[in-house]
């Protein structure tokens, strides 16, 4: 089968690559339809990737039809239109039936990483087909009314966007901050307003993703000096709640800025800093609520499948240019360099975006 292979930094190729079997009894083989290309998976094409390996296949996010299933799945058969959740986890350990599948127990020793596409030990989903442990725990029905790139966005950005709204406890009225405008910024726009925000202020230095954040009812942050701006739209106070979704150094110190006393900030931008300057000083005297994970999409996914389903969430907004599978380093090339208008790059296996 042709899948998406990390080959060193700045380097992907589409390559030739060993079939997509059954794990076990408890897995399922989908036949990806489209597939998405993250900001995470950015990291590792620039080489800041989760593992020593070159040469497997990259990519979490996928949509497509289950081709084979093992005898021990129940909730799937073939032919079945599915999500693959980004992260994975089993059908056994207590983490994982309360729904924090990133705590799964198994995963530490089955597969190492967290979701598909960081190593050989669990290949990606950037591909013709894509082999799923635990199907039943890591696939989630399609309903029909759910587009492919509706779908994409579910698996991974738009869950994410939810978690980082509730670790962030918006609520009722809320002012809340949204720093970094790609698709899970532009997600966490529409997530704080679902969850009860009053206003929500976009710090996006990208016109085009600036204007899409602004189009979902954002108020406009000057990106030359957000800290200042902010202060001055929210009367000196800061917000209620910021949520980060960029990872970079200075982009998180601005959350913990940005926040009013007593408010609460949640992390989701993807940092490789382990030497990261946290600016305890400002969060003690300012008594923050400071939290920062990774998503567990099994726990949010019921929640935003229905309110896509109900057109109350559009995941699909967020989704800028489709390209087929074969040209998936020029996509990598788009994203990586921010080029104007690239928001969510999906990759299609057939041509056709469902």
């Amino acid at each position: 089968m042709r899948a998406v292979t990390y080959q060193g930094p700045d380097e992907v190729t589409v390559d030739d690559v060993k079939d997509a079997e059954l794990p076990d009894s408890l897995g399922a083989v989908v036949q990806v339809t489209a597939a998405g290309i993250c900001g995470s998976d950015v990291h590792v094409f620039r080489g800041r990737g989760f593992s020593d390996d070159v040469g497997y296949a990259l990519g979490h996010e996928a949509v497509g039809v289950v081709v084979e299933v093992g005898v021990g799945v129940r909730r799937f058969a073939a032919g079945d239109r599915v999500l693959v959740s980004a992260s994975v986890g089993c059908a056994f350990c207590a983490a994982c039936a309360t729904g924090h599948v990133t705590a799964c127990a198994h995963r530490r020793e089955a597969w190492k990483h967290y979701c598909y596409g960081l190593s050989h030990g669990l290949p990606g989903s950037q591909a013709e087909f894509v082999a799923v442990p635990h199907a039943d725990v890591n696939l989630y029905t399609a309903p029909a009314e759910v587009s492919d790139d509706a779908a994409i966005v579910l698996t991974d950005n738009a869950p994410t966007a939810w978690y980082a709204a509730r670790r962030a406890s918006v609520g009722p009225g809320d002012t809340v901050v949204v720093i970094g405008g790609g698709p899970v910024g532009q997600m966490a726009v529409q997530a704080a307003f679902l969850q009860g925000a009053a206003r929500v202020l976009i710090v996006e230095p990208l016109e085009q993703r600036h204007a899409a954040a602004v189009a979902l009812g954002a108020e406009a942050v000057d990106a030359a000096d957000p800290k200042s701006h902010i202060r001055d739209l929210t009367s000196g106070e800061g917000a209620d709640a910021v949520i980060e979704a960029v990872g970079h150094d200075e982009t998180i110190a601005l959350a913990i800025s940005a926040a009013r006393h007593a408010g609460r900030v949640c992390v989701v931008g993807v940092s490789h800093n382990d030497a990261f300057p946290f600016r305890m000083q400002a969060v003690q005297t300012k008594e923050l609520q400071f939290s920062a994970g990774l998503c567990s999409v099994q726990r949010e996914l019921p929640t935003l499948l229905a309110l896509t389903a109900a057109h109350r969430l559009a995941p699909a907004a967020v989704v800028s240019h489709h390209l087929p599978l074969a040209d998936a380093a020029a996509g990598y090339a788009l994203l990586a360099d921010r080029v104007e208008g690239v928001g969510k790059i999906v990759l299609l296996t057939n041509g056709v975006a469902a």
